[in-house]
């Protein structure tokens, strides 16, 4: 597949987030939050467990009071992703979570309250490398931003980051990422076009409360969308009112729809006609059930008939082109074999999984 983007991306500075260099000419990376009880170390880390096996760059997790902040301790330990704490306004919580090993805190300094609280938290997260995201959202303005404007513009929601960086910049601390976040896709992408134009920070994309899982996927991909191509965004979060590991792999195919992240199987797939020669839908289903584990690059198209089956293939690394009672495989572009089609699902994911072992024999 022709996998280089055309897409200039905007030039940040780049920070560390735990193992995962964000900004500059790092890759684009994707994050979810989990929607466990923080308390409960069990269910948390099995869900950050589950985001990891799915790829997930960053998982962020709220700490909302000090018990949730013990228990991030016990989480950090028995992970290996990169965590951020998503905290507001108790200073105290911050420097907890900085002292049991939080990769990154999403806090707004200037909703923390006094100067001396503001020093002790940007203090401790210098000394230990950590960075801060400054998370402004449009439902969550301040109330003199509101009464300004009269309601949340892109202005607003920039005024407000600003004020944040400023409390940062004097602290001569600047391991920042900022995200401007709306539910309504005009007022964010807005927001972020005119916040790129102002700083050099990387910055976290992401449409608030996009909806569920369908609504939500296709706000998420026209707001984002619509950034990406404009080169703005240096870590995406798609929100969704569904389980968090879907918010991991819509983020990773919008990226892989604009190739901006190989990652995983790019299976393309006809929509399915009478003219297909076996069942379509039933196939790719289960193709992406068996193979959500694969995080290595690998295209992969499934057509129905040979109208269309034999020029994909020759531009994927592994072909399918439906034919009567069996179906040809292509290799690389060139044709490999037949496959009974009743047998479709078994040989391609046996062909897939022995492509990418092969591939790790070659490096």
């Amino acid at each position: 597949m022709h996998n280089q983007s055309p897409i200039q991306r905007r030039k940040t500075r780049q920070i560390q987030v735990g193992k995962v260099a964000i900004g500059g000419d790092a890759p684009i990376s994707v994050q979810s939050m989990t929607n466990t009880e923080t308390r409960d170390v069990a269910a948390t880390v099995e869900q950050i467990r589950r985001l990891e096996k799915v790829g997930a760059d960053i998982v962020r997790v709220s700490v909302p009071s000090m018990e949730a902040a013990e228990a991030f301790a016990a989480i950090r330990r028995q992970v290996e992703v990169p965590l951020v704490a998503d905290i507001h306004f108790d200073y105290r919580i911050a420097l907890q979570v900085l002292a049991n090993g939080v990769d990154g805190l999403r806090i707004n300094p200037g909703n923390i309250g006094r100067k001396d609280y503001v020093r002790a938290v940007v203090s401790a997260a210098k000394d230990r490398g950590v960075p801060i995201r400054i998370g402004v959202n449009a439902g969550s303005l301040e109330k003199d931003l509101q009464e300004k404007y009269g309601e949340p513009t892109p202005e607003a929601l920039v005024e407000s980051a600003l004020r944040h960086v400023a409390i940062l910049d004097e602290l001569d601390f600047h391991d920042v990422k900022i995200s401007v976040k709306a539910s309504d896709v005009f007022l964010a992408v807005g927001a972020y076009r005119l916040l790129a134009e102002k700083v050099d920070y990387p910055l976290h994309l992401g449409i608030t409360e996009a909806g569920g899982l369908r609504s939500g996927t296709v706000k998420s991909a026209i707001g984002l969308g619509l950034l990406l191509v404009d080169g703005i965004g240096d870590t995406i979060r798609v929100s969704l009112a569904a389980d968090p590991v879907e918010e991991i792999k819509v983020g990773f195919d919008l990226l892989k729809s604009l190739h901006l992240r190989q990652k995983g199987i790019n299976l393309i797939a006809c929509p399915s006609c009478s003219r297909q020669e076996f069942d379509v839908i039933k196939t790719v289903n289960a193709l992406e059930a068996r193979l959500e584990d694969i995080l290595e690059p690998l295209d992969v198209s499934v057509i129905g008939c040979v109208v269309n089956g034999p020029g994909e293939a020759l531009v994927s690394d592994i072909g399918l082109t439906g034919g009567d009672k069996r179906s040809m495989i292509y290799m690389r572009g060139k044709l490999a074999g037949r496959v009974e089609n009743m047998d479709i699902v078994d040989t391609l994911e046996r062909e897939i999984r022995a492509r990418i072992a092969a591939r790790k024999t070659e490096q």
